[in-house]
Formats: structure tokens, C-alpha cells, sequence
């Protein structure tokens, strides 16, 4: 497996073609938040679809709901991007761990631009619809679940 390679894992399926189907649209969820293209997010999210994230307090819905954490996300580091390593898919989820990459050259958190360059790994968890659309994204909290409570973040 080359470095731009996505690992794939086969599981349940519940439409034939699952997998190569939701391969691609990750491929095009990729490009989406790199480039934060809001008819590739229309295309790719469901109206009604909410999305759990460390970054919000409350649920967030539909396109504009998930581009809203991209654009917070790039007042903070420009040029961050995000980057699939690997995809796991069983019935009509997917696990997906990401690289993420960016300069934290603007404010974020409150916190004045370093030019600290970031790279963390970050895993989003995916639900699908039966039109293809994502319905659901969970972020693992991680690190900053134990962070927040504290004040630390």
C-alpha cells in the first residue's frame, strides 16, 4: 500500500457495491474538506444529517453545519488538510482515521498564530444513507475529551 493509499476492510454490507461506492465518496469527502466546496458538501451530506464534534457544543446539521467547522478549523491554520489512512465499513458505517496537517498561523482557542506546524491523527465515524449520503459523523474525542473538563483546551 502506497503512502496515498486508502485501506479498504470489507465487513457487512447492505447495497451490493458498497464499499467501492463508499470509497469513492470518501475520496470526494476528502476533497470537500480540503478545499471546503460547498456543492461537493451538498452533494455528499445529507440536509438532515448532524455531526458531533469536539470543536461545537452542540450538534451541527447538514452541509453548511459540517463546512462550519472547516472554516473554524482554517481560521486557525490556513492550510490545514485532512488526510484518509484508512477506512473501515460494516453495514452502513464507516470508521475512517485521518492524518491531519496544518500552521497554526491565525487565532484559535484563543491562542495567538505560533507557526507551530501541526500533524495528529484524528478518527470520524460515518453514517450512511441509502442514497450515499452521510447522515452522521461522531469525532473520537480523544486527548481532548480529558483536556476540555479540565480547562486545558
Amino acid at each position: 500500500m502506497t503512502k496515498r493509499q486508502v485501506q479498504v476492510l470489507d465487513c457487512d454490507v447492505f447495497i451490493p457495491g458498497f464499499h467501492a461506492e463508499i470509497k469513492a465518496k470518501m475520496q470526494k469527502f476528502e476533497q470537500m474538506i480540503n478545499s471546503a466546496d460547498e456543492n461537493l458538501a451538498e452533494e455528499l451530506i445529507a440536509p438532515e444529517a448532524s455531526f458531533s464534534t469536539p470543536a461545537a457544543k452542540e450538534l451541527l446539521y447538514g452541509a453548511k453545519g459540517y463546512l462550519s467547522v472547516v472554516h473554524w478549523m482554517r481560521s486557525g491554520f490556513s492550510d490545514v488538510q485532512w488526510h484518509a489512512q484508512e477506512m473501515i465499513a460494516e453495514g452502513n458505517k464507516v470508521a475512517v482515521r485521518w492524518v491531519l496537517t496544518g500552521t497554526h498561523d491565525g487565532v484559535f482557542l484563543g491562542k495567538k498564530p505560533t507557526g507551530v506546524k501541526i500533524k495528529t491523527t484524528v478518527m470520524n465515524f460515518y453514517t450512511f444513507n441509502q442514497e450515499g449520503k452521510i447522515t452522521q459523523d461522531i469525532a473520537a474525542e480523544g486527548m481532548i475529551g480529558i483536556l476540555k473538563p479540565l480547562g486545558l483546551c
